[in-house]
């Protein structure tokens, strides 16, 4: 870990406008309590808001159901379309504000907010304009007697209250809306309460561009209160949540009873496997940044490495370098790589982990501390010698925390793999080999919804992402996830004998 130039000369330090609700096209104070926002960088205040309440997500959600069974209703899937094609242009003008923001609310790296998060957000939005008028039934062959006319329809499911979470706020936001409004839903989302910042300032654009009153609705506030609210309430038809599996436990059972429509990202302990036979160069720097990016706070983080013990030693060595040489200060700082975890409640549980991991008789190889600077930093963290009876392996941390495993025998694949879906997660999962035939093998058997081998990215708006077992179930993004907000209705005509 490598300290970069801290000096800022334009750096934020407080928000310039207060955060407030938008509901039905209004913006308005919250009704509930006072929230502070810090800046993970110095752990400041920046701002304090006032929440959403029972009250205000009552409003909300009659506001988005009233919009859905009027205005909106009446929208053509291509003015649809353009409305988002008009967000997403409107975003990518103040795509600079966008990332400045974010980063003053989270701690991610400016460079990287600008490089890579906020035109992804831009992205999303794009991509899923273009289902609004690509939402088809089919016709269907029946044997019954007589002629008969038999087809299926799409139709949006209704009001849908969208639960964001902390660790991407704009991308979320983005990945939650967009497909929602594209199939012909009326929303209402609730930012984390810690991170509301560029979720109000995408609402100014909402309205901005011409959405009707309703059809967005914006409430920051405490999941206890404000997201409790928004999964009981009958307005709501559908609930898309990404959070942890705790939470995602708790809204099952609130919905059991209204029986409403439920999809659920949630926690992830991913394996990361890497074979002697890899490109160890790259396989080394992907494995790195795959659990170091954003500080570790990536559901989809490949945090169990399990790597073939002839190359054990270069792999992990190789691993805790980077960690050594990664840029780690202020979100503002040029150069810097990885800010700060993005609470004091949050860094208090990582390095926790981390305590544990080193009393069960992990060894430390890189990191292990908190850096001498403000803030709630982690070094990134390597740790080798690790089992699965350590809660730094079985457990979801959330943090700049790599644990290390090996393996003997390449071609016996069914202990590596016994090993590598021993977890209550099934999110993500990263294999390194060049053996096309060991990859193909190893993807089927993965018990993760997402496999990519020699890479750690592949996260494209085509492709469906979502988990298996304790990481939730339901999918976003794709066709799969455009049409996650829609109803099949099935039609038969009679025409005559």
């Amino acid at each position: 870990m490598s300290h970069p130039d801290t000096s800022v000369p334009t750096r934020p330090t407080t928000l310039d406008d207060p955060i407030r609700l938008l509901i039905d096209g209004e913006w308005v104070e919250g009704s509930g309590a006072a929230i502070a926002l810090h800046d993970p960088s110095t752990g400041l205040v920046i701002g304090e808001y006032a929440g959403a309440d029972a009250h205000d997500i009552d409003r909300a959600a009659r506001a988005a159901r009233n919009a859905f069974d009027g205005p909106w209703s009446r929208f053509a899937p291509a003015e649809r379309a353009r409305l988002l094609l008009r967000l997403a242009d409107a975003l990518e003008a103040r795509i600079d504000e966008f990332a400045r923001l974010e980063s003053l609310n989270t701690g991610k790296p400016l460079e990287l907010m600008r490089r890579y998060e906020a035109p992804m957000a831009v992205e999303l939005i794009r991509y899923h304009a273009g289902w609004a008028t690509k939402l088809n039934g089919e016709t269907r062959q029946v044997s019954l007697p007589g002629e008969w006319h038999a087809f299926t329809l799409r139709r949006p499911i209704g009001a849908v209250g969208l639960i964001a979470p902390w660790n991407n706020p704009l991308v979320m936001a983005a990945a939650k809306l967009a497909p929602a409004l594209a199939a012909g839903c009326t929303t209402v989302l609730k930012p984390a309460e810690i991170t509301p910042v560029t979720a109000a300032l995408l609402g100014e654009l909402i309205v901005k561009v011409g959405f009707p009153p309703g059809a967005v609705n914006i409430v920051p506030g405490l999941g206890s209160i404000a997201g409790e609210a928004i999964a009981a309430h009958p307005a709501i038809d559908k609930i898309s949540f990404t959070g942890s599996t705790a939470v995602g436990q708790h809204l099952q059972r609130t919905t059991a009873s209204s029986l409403k429509r439920l999809s659920l990202e949630l926690g992830g302990k991913s394996p990361v496997l890497i074979f002697a036979d890899a490109d160890l160069d790259r396989a080394i720097e992907s494995a790195a940044r795959s659990i170091f990016n954003n500080s570790g706070q990536v559901c989809a983080a490949g945090s169990r490495l399990f790597v073939e013990r002839s190359v054990a030693d270069q792999v992990i060595s190789g691993i805790a370098e980077f960690a050594d040489r990664l840029p780690v200060g202020d979100a503002f700082a040029p150069g810097v790589l990885m800010g700060p975890v993005v609470s004091a409640a949050q860094h208090e549980r990582v390095l926790g982990f981390i305590e544990a991991g080193r009393t069960a008789g992990a060894d430390v190889v890189a990191g292990g501390h908190a850096p001498d600077l403000p803030g709630w930093f982690v070094a990134p963290t390597v740790l080798a010698g690790t089992d699965p009876t350590m809660s730094v392996v079985s457990e979801e941390i959330f943090g700049p925390v790599l644990t290390t495993q090996t393996f003997d025998d390449p071609d016996d694949l069914d202990p590596l793999l016994r090993r590598a879906n021993e977890s209550v997660y099934g999110l993500s999962s990263y294999v390194w080999t060049r053996d096309l035939s060991r990859a193909h093998r190893v993807a089927r058997r993965l018990g993760a919804g997402n496999v990519r081998v020699n890479t750690v990215t592949g996260m494209d708006p085509n492709m469906p992402f979502g988990g298996f077992k304790a990481s939730g179930y339901g999918k976003e993004n794709g066709r799969e996830g455009v049409e996650a907000y829609t109803e099949l209705v099935s039609v038969a005509m009679h025409l005559g004998d």
